[in-house]
């Protein structure tokens, strides 16, 4: 009988936040294979607000913005490792062929990283204000 009343006491809570990421990993791996731009970009903004919204709901961060600005670091710094080494223009002369069109790729995850970070920015500030 005890088991019972112990299990009527816990409020069950979901979070909305497991979808969301499932949505942004594929709507990002889908835009980045198709090589369609905005729908990578939507798709990377999505998982990093994502992945930062959990980190925050489950305690594990006080604040999301830094956390998001990490991942969008993360992102800009791939997305020109990636643009940098199909172009020829970086990585200390290593370049990849662009036949598969990694610099558009790598542009798209670039611009999504810089988005990321700039939401980050602005959210830290509203937030303080």
């Amino acid at each position: 009988m005890t088991d019972r009343t112990e299990r009527a006491d816990r409020v069950g809570s979901s979070s909305p936040w497991p979808i969301f990421v499932a949505l942004g990993v594929v709507l990002s791996e889908t835009g980045i294979v198709v090589d369609v731009v905005p729908i990578a970009v939507g798709g990377l903004l999505l998982l990093s607000a994502s992945v930062a919204g959990i980190l925050r709901e489950s305690g594990y961060v006080s604040s999301p913005w830094p956390t998001l600005a990490a991942f969008g670091a993360l992102l800009t710094l791939s997305g020109v490792v990636l643009y940098g080494a199909s172009t020829g223009d970086g990585l200390a002369g290593v370049s990849v062929a662009d036949r598969y069109g990694l610099s558009s790729r790598g542009f798209a995850i670039a611009v999504a990283g810089v988005v990321t970070v700039l939401g980050a920015v602005a959210g830290r500030y509203r937030t303080a204000a």
